[in-house]
């Protein structure tokens, strides 16, 4: 049995499941909501996607993904079969029904797993998600940075540069001085955007395999969207350069019937901390409103 979830200093455990194993670390307490990191994530980066919840009404189980950290890439290479072991760790975890809350690269296996699963999703959340197939090919830096990201030398590298100007992904990731300067300032959302972006440098060769088949996997055909039947909220910048708002925001919210949707003006694609006093009070509002009743099993016991 695992301990209780903590919202202080949570750490990550395996399970094993009915597709393998999985690594994941829980916080809060209340409802359950599944946070999925993006590319080049791992159970550390959805556990920062879930700081956005309020966690002394929520409890979220944050998952490295396969491919990611301490998730092997055999559990899932396809958006639906990583669906499919969502629903094997919400077995493994004792789970009926969760909220998904994904972000970027998360999205599409959380659209299949509404799809595939869709009575043990209670909601949807989409955070600057993936909609329909990307375009384009990669920028060169990020090719590079995946043939690279394997050796552990290059990732000493990144963190050696990070060290000397630990501004300077903030400045690729924020264009507007100002926007960078309040986020970069703010209590809150500060020290979570840096440590998102410090986090891409730790264990760099064990998130490489999960965001070339995220690449792969956001290319691939869009699912039905006008078939998910789950309430959903999708949140996204109008100024996402990365996953661009008219093909995939917009699109997400006009082709899933009943999608709410949270345009953030002049929000790019780390929308989710410049936001940040936006996303918070709606994510909250929409989950409240669609969270089932409480089950003690789930709200109160630790997860197995």
């Amino acid at each position: 049995m695992i301990a209780p979830a903590s919202s202080d200093s949570p750490l990550p455990v395996s399970i094993s499941t009915a597709r393998g194993l999985v690594e994941y670390a829980s916080a809060g307490q209340g409802p359950t909501v599944l946070a999925l990191h993006g590319a080049m994530g791992g159970w550390d980066q959805s556990m920062i996607l879930a700081r956005t919840l309020d966690l002394t009404r929520f409890r979220a189980v944050a998952l490295s993904r396969p491919g990611y950290l301490g998730t092997a890439l055999a559990a899932g290479r396809s958006a639906d079969q990583q669906a499919d072991l969502y629903a094997a760790t919400l077995d493994a975890l004792g789970l009926e029904r969760v909220a998904v809350l994904a972000v970027s690269g998360g999205g599409p296996s959380a659209l299949r797993f509404a799809l595939r699963h869709p009575a043990r999703c209670w909601a949807l959340v989409l955070v600057s998600s993936i909609g329909e197939p990307m375009r384009g090919r990669l920028p060169l830096s990020a090719r590079l940075a995946m043939w690279l990201g394997r050796q552990a030398w290059f990732a000493e590298r990144l963190r050696r540069r990070l060290a000397r100007d630990p501004e300077a992904p903030a400045r690729r990731a924020i264009l507007d001085p100002a926007l960078r300067a309040r986020t970069l300032d703010d209590p809150e959302a500060g020290p979570l955007f840096r440590a998102l972006l410090a986090s891409t440098t730790e264990r760099l060769p064990l998130r490489i395999e999960g965001t070339r088949q995220d690449v792969r996997a956001g290319r691939a055909p869009a699912p039905p969207l006008e078939d998910v039947r789950v309430p959903t909220l999708v949140v996204h910048g109008t100024a996402d350069r990365t996953v661009p708002f008219a093909r995939h925001g917009a699109a997400l919210a006009r082709r899933i019937p009943g999608a709410e949707l949270l345009a953030l003006e002049g929000g790019e694609h780390v929308a989710l901390f410049t936001h940040r006093a936006l996303i918070k009070p709606r994510m909250d509002a929409f989950l409240r409103a669609h969270a089932p009743a409480p089950v003690e099993s789930e709200v109160t016991a630790p997860l197995r």
